[in-house]
This record gives structure tokens, sequence and C-alpha cells, in this order.
């Protein structure tokens, strides 16, 4: 696993197409090394039978017509993995993006256990609400550290859950990557 001195990490963020957590219809990550980030990746994808709660389009703004001829997690799989394997990992909330993980794995016969991931990753949520922030809601948590942020859109919130660990941390991103 890779060092977890605070500034060199993996963010992640999933939407999901409806309520089963292997629903996964777009992905978002961010990797940054030593404070800075390095690399971005972002894909559509087409959950199992592309089935999608009315509810879940509402907020994320996927609909199936926008995945129906996308790649299954299987497929972007490999992207995924060489950015996540061995890596100290981010997510804000990450109780749910990592069960979101597994379970997609799961459900298309891949061994999470390559990935070679903490068992429990650090969570903004937690973090800034130890703090003592009012709401460690992410679109929140953006306003008031003056993120930029389109909220549910994978890579946005992915990057927005960088910057904020950054800041929790004490080391703020670059100002090219601010916005």
């Amino acid at each position: 696993m890779k060092s977890s001195n605070n500034n060199s990490f993996a963010a992640i963020d999933f939407e999901l197409a409806n309520g089963v957590r292997n629903s996964v219809c777009s992905v978002g990550i961010v990797v940054v090394e030593n404070g800075e980030i390095v690399d971005e990746y972002y894909s559509l994808v087409r959950p199992p039978k592309n089935k999608y709660h009315w509810g879940n389009s509402r907020v994320t703004k996927i609909y199936a017509k926008d995945t129906k001829n996308s790649p299954s997690f299987k497929e972007i799989f490999p992207e995924v993995q060489k950015r996540l394997q061995g890596q100290f990992m981010v997510a804000h909330n990450e109780g749910f993006d990592r069960d979101v993980l597994k379970k997609v794995m799961e459900y298309y016969k891949l061994d999470y256990s390559q990935l070679n991931l903490p068992e429990k990753w650090e969570d903004t949520v937690e973090i800034f609400q130890a703090l003592g922030t009012k709401s460690a809601k992410l679109n929140n948590l953006c306003k008031e550290y003056d993120i930029e942020i389109e909220h549910h859109n994978a890579l946005s919130d992915a990057k927005a859950t960088a910057k904020l660990y950054l800041i929790s941390q004490g080391l703020e991103a670059d100002k090219e990557n601010k916005k």
C-alpha cells in the first residue's frame, strides 16, 4: 500500500442508477501526489440491465439513454484499477463508496482484495464533522471553502473531495487546481 503521508492519495466518487449498490452509472477518480492533482478519470458506466430509478436520475441527471452504449464496470475496471491499486483512499462518506466498489466488483466477479486498499478509507464527512463544521454535506463544504463543484457529477465530487481532504490536512491544492 502506498504511503499514507496525507498528501498522496486517490479520491473516488460513484453515482448510482438505482438503490442497488452495484448499479454504478458513473465514476470519478482523482489521483493526488505530493498535494497536487496529477490524474483525473471519469466514465459513464452502463449499470446491470441499464436499469434506472427515476429518483436517482433526477439527482444525477444521468438516464438509461445516456449509458445504453457505455462500457460496463468490468470493461472500465483496468482504468479504475491502475488509479486505485495500493492507494491511500479518500471519499466523502467513505462507507458508501467503499461498499459500492466492493459490490460492483463482486457483481462482475472481480477480486476486491487484489486492489490492496485500506480496510477503512479517509472520510471527509467524518473529518469535517470532527472539525465542528455546521454541515458536512459536500455542496455545503464546497460553498464554505470556495470550491467549485457540479454536485452529483462523479468527477467533480471526487475533485472536491480531494481538495477538501488537502485543506483538512493543512495542504491546499495549487491555484491552478482551485477551480
